[in-house]
């Protein structure tokens, strides 16, 4: 069986030891084939390959010993426990059994000859081991040690490291024997890149030889985890790139210069375009010119003047007579949109529609029949835009905002709303995305960067202040909200259910609104009715409000210029990105805005440096890129993206140094070996490989 399968498709079964139960544990960990075993890779390593004298030992230490019990006894304390001292010529120490049998203790005697191996602690008197694996040596025979150091693996309920060494010992010996691994990254690459071949590489780390460098192997840095890091990241990139390739195939609408709409818009506007609107502006142009659909990410900062961006995009699709379609995560902003959109368009004789959940009956009907008859050029809307009786004339563009908040299927479904061409996609996030992280995760989309803020924008100033002193904070709101200006109150707690967040909000407005009561203070959370929290929104928008108090849910919100304090509590409990994104709500008007960071003591070391660069900077980028050091990539993307990202082998801050290589190797590969491509892709990528050709 083993001769005509590659290590690709034996599956785990075959192995030695692995019955029903065992290969349903190993499945929790993904592990189906013997080639699954192979890339499950150790955590850390023990050294024995060497007796290590007992005088010589220190606390901490997990190392191999060898000597003549000199004496084993019952004691009897809080717990009952069998004591074995254990000496050999250089000094003594104990081994501690509290779970023994009688068979153990008799074989424990004085006298016996043992070699064990353990972590050295501290005991009441001298060093310890606490329960030892132990051998019973046999004068006559002395006992070998190890070759290669002892790999610990990441495991689950039921499976120890006796058995993961079996496992990886008989896959390592199918590796050995019947070369069943195929090598998918050619000589030439190898050669490049000064690496081992696939074969070489896991079996030094599985069983690396005596004097291998412990701490590169437990970091990642050594070479032969390093090949495994540039196989895998090859694979994704190539992935994206030949998802991006593919979509280049599709026919897109050809859309030129309109001239006088755009002059006209750019006329009426109250302020100029930043540099950076401009650059981002022409390279939408260029891309709307090609017969290819645009995929393309533009980010920019909170404020950083996106949405006129996205105006003078959908403006060149109307020009050349095509429909637009913008979609918003939430009514709210979409109405934002709406309201943004008409203000500009309709002095030009565009007349922006809106489409949401809401929308009933008739409106709903005539609004259907105006777009599927072409006389409505643009329509705004939540997820409502891409359901079924929903029929577009001539869609050309899709304008898609905060895309990390909608799935694939979503964004999938419109595309597929343009019939015979394919409609361009410009997708827009206020979540700076670190250099590297953009590389890996979005390298099937072009990205511009709206790296400067609009003139006449203050930064807002951040406080951090103990929650002990919310009496003085209190103070500072009812001041602020007096003096004719808007605060918000933002809850966050410890747990991640939604109902306590909700509850702490509630609990908060009671304690506020008793405290407050000269204020007009309005309350949204996540369980409000959609038609309730969109109520308060627009009173605290229009002013009808002083104080809102919210929990998260106003991360992506309406633009309130007149809001120019936020007091967030908890906030050691959020990530910073998302901090980030929470103080864009104040500092969109001209006066001077604070952020107050509540927070609950004492704070964790993290918890200092993480709030100390809130203080710091208003730039997203370095927020984000601080984020993505302490926190990781998945917590800085959001599980949407990163679900499908999972790298089981690379880390992306720890490697992001290979980027620019892989980039260029994926090139390659794309040009020069496509079979090995597909073939690394299904590797490491299994049935997945569909996620992003959206």
């Amino acid at each position: 069986m083993a001769d005509r399968q590659t290590l690709e498709t034996i599956p785990v079964t075959c192995l030695k030891g692995v019955g029903p139960k065992a290969a349903e544990r190993l499945q929790k960990l993904g592990i189906h084939s013997v080639q699954d075993v192979l890339f499950h890779l150790p955590v850390r390593y023990q050294d024995r390959t060497r007796v290590v004298p007992i005088a010589a030992l220190r606390a901490g230490q997990h190392v191999v010993i060898e000597g003549i019990i000199e004496s084993s006894e019952i004691r009897y304390g809080r717990r009952r426990s069998l004591m074995v001292q254990l000496a050999d010529d250089s000094g003594s120490i104990y081994l501690r059994f509290f779970h023994f049998s009688a068979a153990q203790k008799n074989a424990l005697a004085r006298g016996a000859h043992i070699r064990c191996f353990a972590e050295a602690r501290r005991g009441q008197k001298s060093l310890e081991m606490i329960h030892p694996e132990y051998q019973l040596l046999d004068e006559t025979q002395p006992l070998p040690v190890e070759q290669n150091l002892t790999p610990v693996y990441p495991t689950t309920e039921g499976m120890h490291q006796l058995t993961w060494r079996a496992l990886t010992e008989e896959s390592l010996r199918l590796l050995e024997h019947n070369d069943q691994l195929t090598e998918l990254i050619p000589q030439s690459l190898r050669q490049q890149h000064d690496m081992s071949d696939l074969k070489t590489a896991l079996q030094n780390l599985h069983r690396p030889p005596v004097g291998s460098d412990v701490f590169a192997l437990e970091a990642g840095d050594d070479p032969a985890r390093q090949r495994l890091v540039f196989e895998e990241m090859l694979a994704h990139q190539i992935s994206l790139r030949s998802l991006r390739n593919q979509h280049r195939q599709h026919h897109a609408p050809c859309m030129q210069a309109d001239g006088p709409l755009t002059t006209a818009f750019l006329n009426n506007l109250p302020f100029s375009l930043t540099g950076a609107q401009q650059r981002t502006v022409e390279e939408i142009y260029q891309d709307l010119q090609r017969s290819h659909p645009m995929m393309r990410l533009v980010q920019g900062d909170v404020g950083s003047g996106k949405t006129v961006v996205a105006a003078l995009a959908a403006l060149r699709a109307i020009a050349a007579g095509y429909q637009v379609a913008m979609m918003a995560p939430t009514e709210l902003l979409a109405e934002q949109h709406r309201n943004n959109f008409a203000a500009w368009l309709e002095p030009l004789g565009i007349h922006a529609g809106w489409l949401t959940g809401r929308l009933k009956g008739k409106a709903r009907k005539t609004l259907l029949q105006a777009l599927a008859g072409g006389e409505l050029q643009i329509i705004i809307g939540t997820h409502a835009l891409f359901q079924a009786d929903v029929h577009y004339h001539k869609l050309g563009l899709v304008i898609i905002d905060e895309q990390h908040r909608f799935g694939v299927h979503q964004r999938l479904a419109l595309k597929e709303k343009g019939d015979q061409l394919v409609p361009h996609q410009l997708v827009m996030t206020a979540t700076p995305i670190p250099r590297t992280l953009a590389m890996t995760a979005f390298a099937d989309l072009d990205i511009s960067v709206i790296d400067e803020l609009p003139p006449g924008r203050k930064p807002v100033s951040t406080v951090v202040i103990a929650d002990n002193r919310r009496d003085q904070v209190i103070q500072r709101v009812q001041e602020s909200c007096l003096q004719g200006r808007q605060a918000y109150w933002v809850c966050t707690l410890i747990e991640e259910s939604e109902a306590l967040q909700c509850q702490a909000a509630e609990d908060t407005a009671a304690d506020l609104r008793e405290r407050l009561t000269g204020l007009r203070i309005g309350l949204v959370h996540g369980r409000l009715p959609a038609l309730e929290k969109e109520t308060v929104m627009q009173q605290f928008k229009a002013g009808e409000l002083d104080l809102l108090i919210a929990t998260t849910v106003i991360e992506v919100g309406v633009d309130v210029p007149n809001a120019s304090l936020m007091i967030i509590e908890n906030p050691e409990r959020l990530g910073l990105s998302q901090l980030h994104q929470l103080r864009g709500r104040v500092g969109r008007g001209s006066q001077e805005s604070h952020c107050l960071l509540l927070y609950h003591p004492p704070l964790s070391r993290n918890g200092q440096e993480r709030l100390s660069v809130m203080r710091e900077t208003n730039d997203g980028f370095v927020i984000a890129q601080k984020d993505l050091e302490l926190r990781g990539p998945g917590e800085v993307l959001g599980t949407r993206q990163t679900g499908e990202m999972q790298l089981r082998i690379a880390d992306l801050l720890r490697d992001q140094g290979w980027l620019p290589k892989v980039q260029q190797a994926a090139e390659m590969m794309l040009e020069q070996h496509p079979q090995l491509s597909q073939a690394l892709i299904k590797r490491w990528l299994g049935e997945k490989v569909n996620y992003a050709n959206v």
